[in-house]
């Protein structure tokens, strides 16, 4: 007689183990502690054998008929359920120790150690807001491009674009990482190109005077009567022509005599930059050291708390200045381009300059040896050139 959840629910239990039978070898334990558990009779090339299959009611009546049915598809095919069962839990180990994100931790911890911690946090942000909860659970044997592109995709759609490049980048990174350990046989992010599925990103062009303006708006600033600390930002913007967010969380530790030397985790592009420094860019900065307090940042903000001089502060100097929408701090770095181009400097010592160049670490350590003494000329050259106009 089948067994039904009245009867499963009023079964009490004994002094002994008893069962109650369903059926087709489905049988049901009641144990002296009132616990029912579940199991499965079964021959398997003539020999008895038993399997648990949970406890009632976590394991409801229907289930336990529906696993029951799947046990005895396996014995038609001539497959043990124990041991098929035992090969899943197997499965599932293997599958969530090598799932995307398990094998992202390894490889954050491998590549985390030469790294700043900054620079640390924002990569591992970038997984938990963007990657893991898309592929975190998939296994890395089963990664596909497609799945993959859908990651990017996400990403892309919300405009983010360099975010987007970055993302695959470091999916890849865990993938080669997961292929060099063993843990996949392939990786699928090396069939992809940022160009093949992202749209090209908007080209922002930023305000900026004509350069025949330039000798004027050097005076104005020579004679900014604002605080001196901004006045020291626009002279060495002027002089070093990097990018605003560069220069106003430049640190004194990447000052290294006549060169600066900007960690990766600052810049754009995530490699490391170094900038040349003029006589004159030497003298602005012993300028900024006179009142810097001790601060390690060469631009903290007025407010305090650790923080760096706003964007902002640059931008409104300008305004005081007359240069409403006319000119940006990244407008400075346009002139010195087309100046230095029209002056005959080669451009790919302008676009290194510039910071324009993504390289790798190999990349950059030949760039650095074979470029940075006609780097060195090029922007003492260039100081002296802004030196003649403001003469």
């Amino acid at each position: 007689m089948k067994l039904t959840d009245p009867v499963i629910k009023s079964a009490k239990p004994k002094d002994k183990r008893y069962s109650l039978p369903d059926g087709n070898g489905l049988l049901l334990w009641v144990m002296p502690t009132g616990k029912k558990c579940w199991r499965y009779r079964y021959y398997y090339h003539g020999k008895e054998k038993m399997l648990s299959m949970g406890v009632y009611p976590a394991v409801s009546l229907k289930k336990a008929r529906e696993e029951l049915t799947q046990f005895k598809e396996l014995l038609a095919q001539e497959i043990d359920p124990s041991i098929y069962r035992q090969e899943q839990k197997q499965r599932e180990t293997i599958a969530k120790e090598n799932s995307f994100e398990s094998v992202a931790h390894l490889w954050l911890d491998n590549w985390r150690t030469s790294k700043d911690e900054k620079h640390v946090k924002r990569v591992i942000n970038r997984f938990k807001a963007d990657i893991f909860p898309v592929i975190g659970n998939k296994p890395t044997t089963e990664l596909t491009a497609p799945s993959i592109v859908m990651v990017i995709k996400r990403v892309e759609s919300r405009g983010a674009f360099e975010t987007a490049r970055r993302v695959l980048g470091n999916i890849g990174q865990v993938m080669r990482y997961a292929v060099a350990h063993g843990l996949a046989e392939r990786n699928p992010a090396a069939d992809i190109k940022p160009s093949d599925m992202l749209k090209p990103a908007k080209k922002t062009n930023y305000a900026r005077i004509d350069q025949r303006e330039l000798p004027a708006l050097l005076r104005k600033i020579e004679v900014y009567d604002g605080q001196p600390l901004t006045r020291f930002a626009l002279q060495l913007m002027t002089l070093t022509f990097v990018r605003t967010s560069e220069l106003l969380c430049a640190r004194w530790d990447e000052i290294d005599g006549r060169l600066w030397r900007i960690h990766p985790e600052r810049m754009k592009m995530e490699t490391s930059h170094i900038v040349p420094l003029s006589d004159q860019s030497i003298v602005v900065l012993e300028r900024i050291k006179e009142i810097s307090g001790g601060n390690p940042l060469l631009f903290p903000s007025e407010r305090g708390e650790g923080k760096t001089m706003s964007n902002n502060t640059i931008l409104y100097a300008l305004y005081r200045m007359g240069y409403h929408s006319r000119m940006t701090g990244h407008g400075f770095r346009g002139i010195a381009s087309t100046i230095l181009h029209e002056q005959g400097y080669p451009h790919e010592h302008i676009e290194l300059q510039l910071a324009h160049t993504r390289r790798n670490a190999v990349s950059a350590a030949y760039d650095h040896a074979i470029h940075l003494e006609a780097r060195a000329k090029m922007m003492q050259d260039w100081a002296d050139y802004l030196d003649s106009l403001n003469s």
